[in-house]
């Protein structure tokens, strides 16, 4: 899958600039920025169901407008906002997908996914929840077994075991050599599911990142509670970076010589001391936030 120099423009002036971006075969990317930032506009074009102004879109090799049926065939798609034809049932849907592809049984692959996410496909469409919905959308996308994967905002209107389940899939078609492109804006599920993690803003790509990398730059913030000032003040003076003060109790980072920090805790009369990494999304944004992307 790749993006060169990808261009949408709408009339009132908002779309995609200049993306780039391109996938390794088997790799999994999540696309992640706030409500408005592109992401579906940018997986419609990939879908061939928008036109690009300018730049290129392709998915092995076939571009992505003009091969948009072949394109298509290669993949499995979940769209951001879900309409099925409400008089179906849930069995009758997906027949009547299957019966649109090129001959392939789907009996099989479709049981274990049904199985997995606790599916009734019996039950009539109209009748079926928003996260019902959703899971019957990505048993759609995913039971004939694509080689590519398109999946918007995937986990909308799941409960956390299904979350957990949809995960744990995603871990398996990584296994099994799918590249998949993940748009999100919940960062714990692209942390737990991807290679590499694109953030987008206001239609551009502002950072493309491995999310080994992030992980590297996970950091720790000590939280101290002291019984006096001069205990604050004592910390301070031991090289340790504030990030929070609330009366006497600090949240801490610690650069350096850990041996010196503990030192200097020990002369201190210290109420209670705990510590935590910080999340992948909290170093993204050190990293590359701002005022809009701080609404993720």
């Amino acid at each position: 899958m790749k993006l060169e120099g990808l261009t949408k423009r709408f009339p009132n002036g908002h779309g995609v600039f200049d993306l780039d971006l391109e996938l390794a075969d088997g790799e999994i990317v999540g696309y992640l920025g706030p409500n408005g930032a592109g992401k579906t506009t940018t997986i419609r074009l990939l879908m061939g169901f928008l036109r690009q102004d300018s730049g290129h879109a392709s998915i092995d090799g076939r571009d992505c407008w003009l091969q948009s049926v072949h394109v298509q065939e290669l993949v499995g798609y979940l769209p951001g906002e879900i309409g099925f034809p409400e008089d179906m049932t849930g069995h009758e849907l997906l027949d009547l997908l299957a019966s649109m592809r090129r001959p392939l049984d789907t009996r099989v692959r479709r049981l274990e996914l049904l199985h997995r996410f606790d599916l009734d496909a019996d039950e009539a469409i109209r009748k079926m929840s928003k996260g019902t919905k959703q899971k019957l959308a990505l048993v759609a996308a995913l039971m004939h077994r694509p080689r590519v994967l398109i999946l918007d905002e995937p986990t909308a209107g799941l409960d956390p075991l299904m979350q957990e389940r949809f995960l744990e899939l995603m871990q398996e078609e990584k296994q099994a050599g799918t590249t998949a492109l993940m748009s999100s804006h919940m960062f714990s599920e692209v942390e737990r599911a991807c290679d590499r993690v694109a953030m987008i803003r206001d239609g551009r790509v502002i950072a493309v990142e491995d999310m080994a990398r992030l992980r590297s730059l996970r950091r720790q913030i000590f939280t101290v509670t002291v019984g006096a000032e001069a205990d604050l003040r004592a910390i301070e003076a031991a090289g340790c970076t504030i990030v929070a003060r609330r009366g006497r109790e600090l949240d801490l980072e610690v650069h350096g010589d850990y041996n010196h920090f503990v030192r200097t805790l020990a002369t201190c009369d210290v109420r209670m001391l705990d510590v935590r990494p910080l999340n992948l999304e909290q170093i993204f944004l050190h990293l590359y936030g701002t005022e809009e992307a701080h609404t993720l």
